[in-house]
């Protein structure tokens, strides 16, 4: 899809990208690859439905290992779930008759009923309308929920076809991109489930078939997402901090950036060397990007070159920009212009996931990528990357970690925007769905969500010949100011010379710096 050419559709964009803060749309990154395909599978979007107040949900942590749920972390009141015709959510995939014994399958599906709910389904099932009676049923819900979507893709990593199609169905009555944190991510993978078992593959986009938004829109649900989560101005300011402090004494610096976006991260690092005593140093910014992203922006690179030029001039700072439209496993050195003396930083801001390694092909462009860094010599390198572990993870355990992290995202969201937020479905379709369902239903070249720990990350780092770079204390007080103005159950951490954003008990995003 062409990015739109409406004069109206141009103007809105402008507006939105004056804006002074944006969003990096890495994180959750949209795809065009299905443009004529308008057929929602979702609910209407502009449906009202009524909610009670907001209330965030137990988050039930499972083991990647065995697929079992732990209690609940949190002590906060789980949110209420609303089951009607209207709001559920529905999904596409293949029917097919149940041919063996139909006594046989039914009593095994009472025993699963059973295994969900415990030996006292029968009480269970006479609800008493007491406010902790009701409670205690939507924990019960949440956590029933969340055992059928693992029984369910157990089910389709062992090709038990029945059970897993019968539990499809199940689910469509439950989950709902209108409800709690867990019924619409419960949706969302649901859909990943029903695109695994058709084997969409390449075609993963068509079994979402979701109406693509024009850039202006897309632009502002991503936009919303910046604000209403701090995981994007976190890893800004982490990286920018280290940045900063390794340029302190240079007159030039040459910046490569491998995902520019929006280029949000460098207005405030313009700002900041601006004010810097002594005066600042002449910025370059090498920015690098693909169609991807240029679709999210309403057009090429040069939009953000002349945005960042526009703020250089009006601090005042001597500004170059030089624009690259490509994937990052197509980056050669010639491409990035470095000049001699040059003092270097390099910033790899939630990108480095999307490369394939040696687990995909002959090339591992993780490891040649780095290497090829290292040799430029550069001052600082920073790194941000989600804290998960999908990368070379079999099928089942990748989805138990999918579940664990989105779930937290998911409830982040919660506690910000209400769930009748007219916008709250779009940011959460345009801007997780699709990666979610990618790290269900795809495998090899067409998985392109593949996230390593920071564990993993320092390894590759390492044998490229880094070390790590320690980050100022000054930046963890910045951070820890920023978090001030966030749900109190988001959570920082410094360990080995890392930063670690979370939700509640789970890290969500890591930064740290090499040299």
């Amino acid at each position: 899809m062409r990015p739109s050419q409406n004069p109206e559709d141009i103007e809105k964009f402008n507006m939105f990208y004056n804006q002074p803060v944006e969003y990096q749309e890495s994180f959750f990154p949209p795809s065009i690859n299905n443009p004529n395909n308008n057929q929602s599978l979702y609910a209407d979007h502009g449906q009202q439905t009524q909610f009670s107040a907001l209330k965030p949900v137990q988050h039930c942590y499972v083991d990647s290992s065995t697929g079992n749920s732990s209690e609940p972390v949190s002590d906060i009141c789980p949110s209420e779930m609303h089951h009607s015709p209207d709001d559920t959510y529905h999904s596409s995939g293949n029917s097919s008759c149940f041919t063996s014994d139909v006594t046989d399958l039914k009593h095994k599906l009472r025993e699963l009923e059973t295994a969900m709910l415990g030996p006292d389904l029968e009480s269970l099932e006479s609800y008493n309308n007491t406010p902790s009676a009701a409670a205690n049923q939507m924990s019960s819900e949440s956590d029933k929920l969340v055992e059928m979507l693992i029984a369910c893709a157990k089910a389709i990593a062992e090709n038990n076809l029945i059970t897993a199609e019968w539990l499809m169905s199940e689910l469509r009555s439950v989950v709902s991109v209108f409800g709690s944190p867990i019924q619409r991510l419960g949706a969302y993978m649901l859909e990943g489930l029903v695109a695994r078992l058709a084997s969409s593959g390449s075609s993963i986009y068509k079994a979402l078939r979701c109406k693509e938004p024009t850039s202006v829109e897309l632009f502002s649900y991503m936009h919303l997402l910046y604000e209403i989560c701090p995981y994007f101005k976190f890893g800004y300011l982490s990286a920018n901090g280290a940045i900063v402090d390794a340029v302190k004494d240079e007159n030039s610096i040459h910046i490569i950036d491998f995902q520019i976006a929006q280029g949000s991260q460098w207005i405030t690092l313009i700002h900041a060397l601006a004010a810097r005593p002594g005066g600042p140093p002449r910025i370059r910014i090498t920015g690098i990007d693909d169609s991807t992203s240029a679709y999210a922006r309403g057009g090429g690179i040069e939009i953000v070159g002349r945005r960042l030029s526009s703020v250089a001039a009006s601090c005042n700072v001597p500004f170059e920009f030089h624009p690259m439209a490509a994937s990052c496993s197509d980056v050669e050195i010639e491409h990035l212009k470095v000049r001699p003396g040059e003092p270097l930083a390099v910033n790899f801001a939630l990108v480095l996931h999307h490369m394939p390694d040696e687990s995909v092909g002959t090339q591992n462009h993780r490891g040649r990528l780095l290497r090829m860094v290292k040799s430029l010599s550069p001052k600082i390198v920073t790194l941000i990357e989600q804290e998960s572990n999908t990368n070379t993870t079999q099928f089942f355990p990748r989805f138990l970690e999918t579940l664990n992290y989105y779930l937290s995202v998911f409830e982040s969201i919660d506690v910000t925007l209400p769930r009748d937020h007219k916008q709250r479905i779009n940011v959460e379709q345009h801007c997780l769905a699709r990666e979610i369902v990618n790290i269900l239903a795809c495998e090899g070249a067409e998985r392109v969500e593949r996230h390593e720990l920071l564990e993993r990350w320092r390894s590759r780092f390492s044998m490229a010949g880094f070390k790590p770079y320690p980050l100022s204390s000054s930046v963890n007080a910045t951070i820890k100011t920023l978090l001030d103005n966030y749900y109190e159950s988001y959570t920082l951490d410094e360990r080995n010379g890392a930063l670690y954003l979370g939700w509640m008990n789970r890290d969500l995003v890591a930064s740290c710096a090499w040299k």
